[in-house]
């Protein structure tokens, strides 16, 4: 009795509160300042279906594609940041000035190849793990198998990185593992090389190959592999025509979010590389770092690093994915 009487007192309470709220909200809806304002513009189909647009609308042309314009705007301005009542002097030079100079031009071919290099390794090396949580964990354990792979990525670029040279040093948990073991004398110097530096960048770009990888696994029905199995499909062939077509999106999406995270990655360069391993995003924050007349210049290779990353991408999914490709 006595829990009922409680259960009927909160059921009461909280049907008083809604009560309550729902005449607040009554109230408001008919007042004369609601309707000659807000009312007026919700009721129109067409203000409605504005006001859902303004919102996306305003955060990508201001957070978007105003920080880009501006950029290409400083990339064609001969000085910048301009005199008090100076008028702005445009030119091309900047744009120039990165296909004259070998010491500009090679970094950015080593960005690509570097990219390109990192995405291949990550997909091969994430697949598998993507293909063990989506088809082989039960279906009740893969959410606490995926938080597992996710965790350490909650935690900081920085960090992250850190705990990679923590890993490679030469007092490092490697080298004192092999010297442990016997199989080495001396470390194995493994840090700032293009070694340490995939190694580091592969680890903090993994999760960008693995969410897409594990959303189009997941979703492949289990019946068409049940179907070519029963067909007489080795394990080999059921990958190859069953597995690989229809995860082929989360391919597609995977490598090309890899691959521009790589192509602008900038702490990890610092902290791992090495004076061979420069690339491109090095050299543009060394203009913009310099002094205020190369500002003109780091802009206009930033211009040139986002045309030609966006449009390897597309070409890449144009390829693979064909008109229906996505990033997500």
């Amino acid at each position: 009795m006595t829990a009922g009487r409680t259960e009927t007192g909160v059921t009461a309470a909280t049907a008083g509160h809604d009560r309550r709220f729902g005449s607040w909200i009554g109230r408001l809806g008919a007042s004369p300042a609601y309707r000659a304002t807000l009312g007026r513009l919700v009721e129109n189909p067409q203000t409605r279906k504005a006001l859902l647009w303004l919102v996306p609308v305003v955060w990508i042309a201001l957070f978007s594609i105003g920080p880009i314009a501006e950029m290409a705007r400083i990339s064609v301005i001969r000085n910048y940041p301009l005199a008090e009542g100076g008028t702005p002097a445009w030119t091309w030079a900047n744009y120039a000035m990165f296909f004259q100079e070998r010491l500009y031009w090679m970094p950015f071919l080593r960005t690509l190849v570097f990219a390109a290099v990192v995405t291949v390794v990550t997909l091969i090396v994430v697949f598998p793990v993507a293909y063990y949580i989506a088809r082989v964990v039960r279906p009740e354990r893969r959410t606490r198998a995926l938080l597992l792979l996710l965790t350490p990525f909650w935690a900081g670029e920085l960090i992250r990185t850190f705990s990679v040279i923590m890993l490679l040093a030469n007092r490092g948990a490697i080298n004192f593992s092999l010297r442990e073991l016997g199989l080495i004398e001396r470390p194995i110097p493994m840090l700032y090389t293009f070694f340490s530096l995939s190694f580091g960048v592969i680890y903090l770009v993994a999760l960008y190959m693995l969410l897409p990888l594990y959303s189009s696994l997941e979703k492949i029905p289990q019946n068409l592999v049940d179907a070519a199995s029963d067909l007489g499909a080795s394990p080999a062939t059921r990958f190859r025509r069953v597995i690989l077509p229809l995860s082929q999106d989360g391919i597609v999406s995977g490598c090309s979010l890899v691959f521009l995270t790589t192509v602008g990655v900038f702490a990890a360069p610092l902290l791992l590389g090495g004076p061979t391993t420069t690339i491109f995003p090095e050299v543009i924050a060394q203009l913009f770092h310099s002094s205020n007349d190369k500002w003109p210049a780091g802009a206009a290779f930033s211009i040139i690093m986002l045309v030609v990353a966006l449009s390897t991408v597309g070409l890449f999914m144009r390829a693979v994915g064909g008109r229906s490709a996505r990033l997500m």
